[in-house]
């Protein structure tokens, strides 16, 4: 199966209580389907500040957004903890939701051995009927799910992708050695163009918030063999792929999105929004 080319990691929008503003679910995901052309939206996903959601308002949420999205896109739901136990029940009452696919994280803190992330993952899996999306992301986690552990992964028939934020040599194993139709996604926006490079399906972004119709134009330059025009793309939508991430997410998106008024409230502590200063570097960046 395919999620498309550039997946939204999409925002969680509170009101000014910090609490879930449910009437903003809504015009966020039409404005990220119809204005930025996502092919599929992550809820609950770190972007969506999953750590300070509550398992209800996940669950609402998640709920919500199929609801929304009514198959326009695909919806991919986060589920992973660091927890097996925790993320086969959360997982399946997800899974009856109607989602697409659920996002399982790389356990965190607790930093397990390659053979525990296997056997974490494989545990989830074969207790689910939806099809897995792994999520390798190093520098939250504190631990690499490997390629040999991902290339030993993709041969459960229900693990179908991976989302990782590694570096182009890991993923490129990947791709060499993983079960036939297994996808790679990249998590690094300014890595997108690269990956796409070395044979990944696409990304899955913070930045197609504000620019994802810029991405999906780069994608097909890319992909029609106009290389160049997407090199050029590339090096002006660069500014924006690093810059919104001048502080931690997605402090930064919501900043940005409130310029384009799309407004999405502030972040849950023990994040904080974006100082003064901040607030203006983001601001020229799209100027």
């Amino acid at each position: 199966m395919s999620f498309g080319r550039v997946v939204t990691a999409m925002v969680t929008p509170f009101d000014e209580q910090l609490q879930v503003n449910w009437e903003q679910v809504e015009p966020l995901i039409n404005y990220l389907i119809e204005d930025q052309q996502s092919d599929s939206l992550v809820i609950c996903g770190t972007t969506g500040e999953s750590p300070t959601l509550s398992e209800d308002e996940k669950l609402r949420l998640i709920e919500l957004s199929v609801r929304v999205a009514a198959g326009r896109c695909k919806i991919i739901a986060g589920t992973g903890s660091n927890d097996t136990v925790h993320t086969i029940a959360f997982s399946r009452k997800v899974e009856q939701l109607g989602v697409d696919a659920l996002l399982l994280v790389a356990p965190y803190y607790n930093r397990p051995s390659q053979e525990g992330l296997y056997q974490h993952f494989k545990a989830i899996a074969e207790a689910v009927e939806a099809p897995v999306m792994l999520y390798n992301v190093p520098g939250r986690t504190g631990v690499n799910l490997d390629a040999d552990t991902t290339i030993r992964l993709s041969q459960i028939p229900n693990i179908v992708a991976t989302k990782d934020c590694s570096n182009t040599d890991q993923m490129t194993r990947i791709l060499t050695h993983a079960a036939p139709g297994f996808l790679v996604y990249s998590g690094d926006d300014s890595s997108t163009l690269p990956a796409l490079a070395i044979g990944c399906q696409g990304i899955i972004s913070v930045a197609s918030h504000v620019i994802g119709k810029e991405m999906q134009t780069m994608i097909k330059y890319y992909l029609d063999g106009n290389v160049q025009q997407a090199a050029e793309l590339n090096r002006k939508l660069h500014p924006v792929f690093t810059g919104i991430f001048c502080a931690p997410s997605p402090a930064p998106i919501k900043y940005a999105l409130s310029l384009k008024g799309i407004h999405t409230g502030g972040v849950r502590l023990p994040l904080v929004s974006v100082s003064e200063q901040e607030g203006q570097f983001i601001q020229s960046l799209f100027v």
